[in-house]
């Protein structure tokens, strides 16, 4: 699997996690869900972007070994 491959796959599960969400807020709103959402999902949300930033400066990286190798 590729990095962009990679990258791809984390950006669609959070989209999809999020779409999710949206969708269980509509039965579930109270203080309870906004602890979740604030205690959980933003978390999870800020590590998978820090994650698609990370596979970002992998493939920078990488490419400059590639240029160099050449």
């Amino acid at each position: 699997m590729s990095l962009l491959d990679s990258k791809g796959m984390l950006s669609g599960a959070l989209k999809d996690l999020f779409a999710r969400w949206n969708a269980v807020q509509g039965v579930w709103n109270d203080a309870q869900s906004k602890e979740f959402e604030k205690k959980y999902l933003f978390l999870i949300e800020q590590d998978v972007r820090g994650a698609i930033g990370a596979l970002d400066h992998m493939g920078q990286v990488l490419q400059m070994i590639q240029n160099d190798c050449e």
